[in-house]
């Protein structure tokens, strides 16, 4: 089933209302703010056999989406026993029931052989599953990027690699280390390669439905660039102070450009847009407040019993 352009909408909205809210909690969150687009769009139409292997910016929305509880979530960044994560580090892995790729390390990407494990998995259960990993421009230029997209496409497995170009690996442009477009490099595995302006939710959807259709079939992975930009420093509490006045012409927020769109289409009028804002604020304002009350991880959560699972 498609979602609908003002779910999209919704979807965005929740996205950075609760991301402010978390930067704000912890300043050791990676935050989404500018890129809330390529993440939506991206994800909305799996299903719920399906596996999602996000980035690290993006797994609340992506969990949301596939039915987590926020305030459980939200527990996770604040270090409290409730969350799914027991209040262990690394705070971005959500319920493995619904699916989907845990980090393991703060080793970026470290995801992409897992899911790239998870996609051999499906097709070797027959099934007609697919995985989408997400990773970032950065990540691209790691040697297990090329060596698992090279055996993906090698043995056709049902995979969607999804590059969140935001135009930054934690404080280096990426002028200096991107010689030529992320997405031409699928030429030389032999696989689709599909650039698509990450700031527009609609593009993206439909961008990785086709490709995502593509591995349904049996055709094999694709490589997507989605370009979209970081609007804040590296986590939370970077000031970015390494930024220059460089932010590309054209960007554009997506969460604008989307509203503007339903205006314009007549999919929705103000009204429901403030609506959709009110109703975020407090939902993610009473789930950050249950998480406030909660108690820190104990001996119970951190014991030697939790341990192997």
């Amino acid at each position: 089933m498609t979602m609908s352009p003002l779910d999209l909408y919704r979807w965005m909205v929740v996205a950075r209302v609760l991301d402010r809210a978390l930067c704000a909690e912890n300043p050791n969150w990676f935050p989404i703010e500018g890129e809330e687009a390529t993440v939506v769009g991206a994800y909305a139409d799996l299903r719920p056999t399906d596996v999602a292997a996000p980035h690290y910016r993006d797994p609340f929305v992506v969990y949301l989406m596939r039915g987590a509880e926020m305030w459980r979530l939200a527990s996770q960044v604040m270090r409290k026993g409730a969350g799914y994560n027991k209040g262990r580090s690394v705070p971005f892995n959500g319920p493995f029931h619904l699916r989907h790729v845990p980090w393991v390390a703060g080793d970026l990407g470290t995801t992409l052989g897992t899911a790239t494990g998870a996609a051999l998995a499906l097709q070797d259960e027959e099934s007609d599953g697919v995985c989408v990993c997400g990773f970032g421009d950065g990540t691209a230029n790691r040697g297990d990027f090329h060596e698992n997209v090279n055996l993906a496409a090698c043995w056709k497995l049902p995979i969607v690699y999804l590059c969140q170009h935001n135009g930054w690996a934690i404080s280096e442009p990426a002028e200096l280390y991107l010689p030529a477009p992320i997405v031409a490099r699928a030429a030389g595995y032999g696989i689709p390669g599909v650039a698509v302006d990450g700031n527009d939710v609609e593009a993206v959807q439909a961008a990785v439905g086709e490709a995502v259709a593509r591995a349904r079939r049996g055709d094999g992975p694709t490589l997507i660039e989605a370009r979209s930009w970081r609007v804040r420093g590296h986590w939370g509490g970077d000031t970015a102070t390494y930024r220059r006045d460089n932010q590309p012409d054209g960007v554009r927020d997506p969460l604008e450009l989307q509203a503007g769109r339903l205006l314009a289409r007549g999919q929705a009028d103000q009204g429901i847009l403030d609506e959709i804002q009110r109703q975020a604020e407090a939902e993610v304002a009473e789930a950050v407040a249950r998480a406030r009350a909660l108690p820190e991880a104990g001996a119970g959560e951190l014991g030697l019993s939790e341990v192997f699972v």
